[in-house]
């Protein structure tokens, strides 16, 4: 299973682009920072992550503000077929409730 939820936010947001199709794509990038605990030990973990979505989500993701934290769920897949890149397509788009 190829399935990622993650909170971060963006930090970076391109203009909404035009597949030849007429697909709408939102493209930007996430940063993530959370505590996580390792073998025991906490860690600082922060992480940049290239990311788009597609068709109705492409709008739900443009309209959303820089800097504050979403719930992101999607899949992990090349940025093109000769790419070694990893790109996060979003599916979904929650809110995040702090704890």
């Amino acid at each position: 299973m190829n399935q990622l939820t993650i909170v971060a936010k963006f930090i970076e947001k391109a203009a909404v682009r035009y597949t030849p199709a007429g697909i709408p794509i939102a493209n930007g990038v996430l940063l993530h920072s959370s505590q996580q605990t390792e073998a025991g030990l906490s860690r600082r973990v922060e992480v940049e992550l290239a990311a788009l979505a597609a068709g109705e989500q492409s709008k739900i993701v443009s309209d959303l503000p820089l800097d504050v934290e979403f719930c992101f769920t999607g899949f992990l897949a090349r940025k093109n077929r000769n790419s070694k890149s990893l790109v996060f397509h979003i599916t979904e788009v929650g809110t995040h409730l702090l704890d």
